[in-house]
């Protein structure tokens, strides 16, 4: 892999950013909304007295690590859509540019998502509701990562399935995520799910990591089993999914479909 086209396709959504208002104003606009509706709301249990123990580090912490993952996918699957809207998929790989380097980029472009929401939505929660959710520690760290990996696993399905249907399936990039977020049980246990359903929790990863992170608002020790389920989970899909990109990068390739992809 060249370093330098790494940089230099991060770079060119970087200046996209940093040029436009409207751009930044998506990133930091809804995590602060949903910060202020859950708040209230959070709030408003506790004072007619719901029993419901620590409502607010549940609800505002299961929100921000919500919005981790939904912003690591959507590193992915938007700068994806930069690229169809510019009509610049051919130039990119006419380009000596890999496909490696460009899941790189992106994955990195979502990083730098998550790292800005993640401390805005920090910083808001402190600064409204007195609530940190870095009394975590440590513990949380490992599940913030598994989040992150979770979130490159969806953006690179949502990718692979815009390049293969084209311009048709750009809805997916803002609502591929919420079809997984019945079954990974952000605000509510597994337990509360039908049989069949919690079948399937158990086999998303995310459903492990929010499990795990009431566990550690619960006992205050990060819960070693669910940390390694998902863990394990993530990096087995991780693997199938990149690979069912350069799949159908190759098929989309050999049949010209990236020549229209966008129109």
């Amino acid at each position: 892999m060249s370093l330098g086209r790494i940089l230099a396709l991060l770079s060119r959504h970087m200046y996209l950013y940093k040029r436009s208002f409207a751009r930044l104003l998506e990133i930091f606009y809804w995590p602060f909304l949903d910060l202020v509706v859950w708040g209230f709301i959070t709030i408003y249990l506790e004072k007619v007295g719901m029993s419901l123990h620590g409502a607010l580090s549940f609800f505002l912490g299961a929100l921000i690590l919500w919005d981790v993952l939904f912003r690591a996918q959507q590193g992915i699957a938007v700068s994806f859509l930069e690229e169809m809207w510019a009509r610049n998929l051919m130039n990119l790989f006419a380009s000596p540019l890999t496909i490696g380097e460009y899941l790189v980029a992106t994955m990195t472009m979502s990083v730098l998502k998550v790292t800005a929401v993640g401390g805005l939505m920090m910083l808001f929660a402190w600064v409204f509701y007195s609530y940190d959710i870095l009394q975590m520690g440590f513990s949380l760290l490992p599940f913030v990562l598994n989040l992150v990996i979770s979130g490159w696993i969806i953006g690179v399905l949502t990718t692979s399935i815009i390049m293969r249907f084209g311009q048709q399936a750009e809805v997916l990039a803002w609502g591929m995520v919420f079809l997984f977020q019945p079954i990974s049980c952000v605000f509510y246990p597994i337990e509360v799910l039908p049989p069949v359903l919690q079948s399937i929790a158990w086999m998303v990863p995310p459903a492990h990591i929010f499990e795990g992170m009431r566990g550690v608002l619960t006992t205050g020790n990060a819960p070693v089993t669910h940390l390694l389920w998902a863990t394990g989970l993530n990096f087995g899909f991780l693997v199938i999914i990149v690979a069912w990109f350069y799949h159908t990068f190759n098929i989309c390739k050999d049949r010209g479909m990236l020549v229209r992809v966008g129109e």
